[in-house]
């Protein structure tokens, strides 16, 4: 497994989704996930420290966990099939680990909201390498544009 943080959240011009890209410490590895709307914005408003005037979903499920005395340590990617990831949110609660099943969107957006440890397995990063782009008007467009992705870009998702 290696070790990730979110490198920033963007928008695909291709197809208008939000990208959420994950790297590792050395910059050696880099992983983008297209997540939807919703979960964009829950990543972006906790990435910039905005708070809302009542709690989104992301932020309930915290406050639920955080007054049940429990806590996420860690989320992980776990897989990648069908050009969808999956992961696995690994909480605390009274000395015992409990394994919950997560899109990969909703474990980051709750990552952050406890500073808890991003990883994603090998085998994910090694597949993501793989994925094949389906763009009928231009197969090599997207793959390019991540390529070419100037790093000033990411965080520059918009809300």
């Amino acid at each position: 497994m290696k070790k990730m943080e979110i490198k920033g959240l963007l928008l695909d011009p291709i197809s208008n989704t939000p990208v959420v890209v994950l790297k590792d410490a050395e910059e050696k590895f880099f992983l983008p996930i297209w997540i939807g709307v919703f979960e964009a914005n829950a990543i972006a408003l906790k990435i910039e420290n905005v708070s809302t005037a009542r709690p989104l979903t992301h932020d309930l499920v915290f406050h639920l966990l955080e007054d049940l005395k429990a806590r996420i340590d860690k989320i992980v990617i776990t897989d990648l099939r069908d050009n969808t990831f999956y992961a696995r949110i690994f909480i605390s609660h009274l000395g015992e680990e409990i394994e919950v099943d997560s899109r990969p969107s909703d474990a980051l957006a709750l990552a952050l909201r406890f500073d808890a440890e991003i990883f994603v397995e090998d085998e994910v990063l090694e597949k993501s390498r793989k994925i094949e782009v389906e763009d009928p008007r231009n197969p090599d467009r997207l793959k390019q544009w991540l390529e070419d992705l100037d790093p000033e870009e990411l965080g520059k998702y918009k809300m």
